[in-house]
């Protein structure tokens, strides 16, 4: 190959699969990058060259015995610092579980190295997952490699750098208000939240079981449905995980968009674009009325209420999960996090409850309401321009915590639905950070998501921009 940076997830499965290229060689080349980018990037806490060489060596030995582990045999990845491994420390981005190690391998890790994929390391994220912009004031922030000044996202900050940068061909992440979408959006790539219970979290670092999901970042939407195809499917240990079946979403992504209806807010979603993101949005929604899709107004019910609702249900259990060490462990945390954790002890029990009880009613008036008339709906990930690590970390001025609050406010409604959600990089604002389109679904509609998204990438060529660090 001539560069094999440059190809997506699934051409590098196809070329290691015909011996274009070996995966010793692969994860080499994806080593070395790491060693380079890491210090400007800061996307990886550890590093992993010793297991994953060893673990390319043993891919390469099988393949040449004709034995194949899956869909992924040989494929470097990495993965959130949130999976759980006996084999490897997982710190969750704080101070307090440095040195952890899991009994059990996280279900959706050990799927996908049973699928073939190596694991290159572990992937720098926000301090327990609670934050949205990549700052962490143990290991460092994260930095975007479109512009180091400018943030990476959060919580899943690691993932969306390393996979824009080329260093890995896909990650494993967390969304509980957009973790996986807007890192994703504000490096480039596609994000893919999937249905609550789509894919099981055993393993995982929990922070609110009833809104924790589980899902993949890549370059393209052929990756992602690979990559979900793999970790996808029932498990007896996650009582929120679904039975039912797993498609192909790759043959389902391959399908044409021709008279698809996509569904646009007249409310809240499209509040307070900012101009030049504005222009993008438009760009791509135009380019997918080019290829088939039509225009379908629709209205969000209790779109203002639902993030709301969402974080009533998170602080709630985040608060229960972490009462322990914020009783016995409080100046281990951050300042930020510990008072985002505490929130939920003030949160009275009947207002969970309520949120809980709504949940099942709002989704069942989205279906109908807001999908009723169209195939998908479709938003800004991001409506403003991707903001400064200066301007959105502690002391950034009285406009970082509106900021804050304005990076989540199109995905964390999401969450609290437990629908699927994707984030598509469609271009870039005049500053040169990339502007991202979120597109939404039914319960379990991956599958349409991924059809759409592959059907703008067929043509457009974004995902196939190089950031100055890669």
């Amino acid at each position: 190959m001539n560069d094999p940076a440059q190809a997506t997830l699934t051409e590098i499965a196809t070329a290691l699969a015909g011996g274009a290229v070996s995966s010793e060689e692969l994860t080499r080349d994806c080593l070395a990058r790491a060693h380079r980018l890491n210090p400007v990037l800061n996307c990886f806490l550890r590093i992993e060259d010793e297991a994953a060489l060893a673990a390319a060596r043993r891919a390469d030995e099988l393949r040449a015995t004709g034995r194949r582990l899956g869909p992924l045999h040989g494929v470097p990845i990495a993965i959130k610092d949130m999976f759980y491994d006996p084999a490897r420390e997982t710190s969750s981005g704080s101070a307090i579980r440095r040195g952890f190690r899991g009994d059990a391998t996280a279900v959706a890790l050990a799927r996908l190295q049973a699928a073939g994929a190596i694991v290159l390391g572990a992937l720098n994220m926000t301090e327990f997952a609670l934050g949205p912009t990549g700052h962490n004031p143990f290991y460092g922030a994260c930095r975007n490699p479109w512009n180091p000044a400018h943030i990476a996202g959060g919580s899943s900050s690691g993932s969306g750098a390393a996979v824009a940068a080329r260093i890995a061909y896909g990650t494993l992440g967390s969304d509980t208000g957009g973790s996986i979408r807007l890192p994703a959006a504000v490096n480039g790539i596609l994000g893919l939240k999937p249905t609550y219970g789509r894919v099981p979290r055993t393993g995982a670092m929990p922070l609110s079981w009833s809104i924790d999901h589980v899902g993949p970042l890549a370059r393209t939407a052929a990756d992602l449905a690979r990559l979900l195809r793999v970790i996808a499917g029932h498990d007896a240990d996650d009582p929120g995980a679904s039975r039912r079946p797993v498609p192909d979403y790759e043959a389902e992504a391959a399908g044409s968009i021709e008279g698809l209806r996509i569904g646009i807010p007249q409310d809240f979603f499209f509040d307070a674009v900012e101009p030049a993101v504005q222009t993008v949005i438009e760009a791509a929604l135009a380019m997918l009325e080019r290829a088939g899709a039509r225009r379908v107004a629709v209205t969000v019910p209790a779109a203002q209420h639902l993030t709301e609702l969402g974080r009533a249900v998170v602080y709630s259990e985040a608060a229960a999960l972490h009462g322990h060490w914020l009783r016995t462990r409080p100046a281990d945390y951050s300042p930020q996090v510990r008072a985002r954790i505490a929130t939920g002890v003030a949160i009275p029990a009947a207002a969970y409850a309520e949120a809980l009880q709504l949940r099942a009613p709002l989704l069942r008036a989205f279906c109908r309401e807001a999908l009723g008339e169209c195939d998908l709906l479709v938003t800004p990930a991001l409506a403003i321009e991707v903001p400064t690590l200066e301007h959105t970390d502690v002391g950034g001025g009285a406009s970082m915590w509106t900021t804050i609050a304005r990076l989540l406010r199109t995905l964390a409604p999401f969450n609290y639905l437990g629908v699927p959600a994707l984030a598509l990089p469609v271009g870039f604002a005049p500053g040169g950070l990339p502007v991202g389109l979120q597109l939404v679904g039914r319960p379990f509609a991956e599958g349409r998501l991924l059809q759409v998204a592959a059907e703008y990438q067929r043509h457009t060529d974004w995902h196939e921009r190089l950031p100055p660090y890669h």
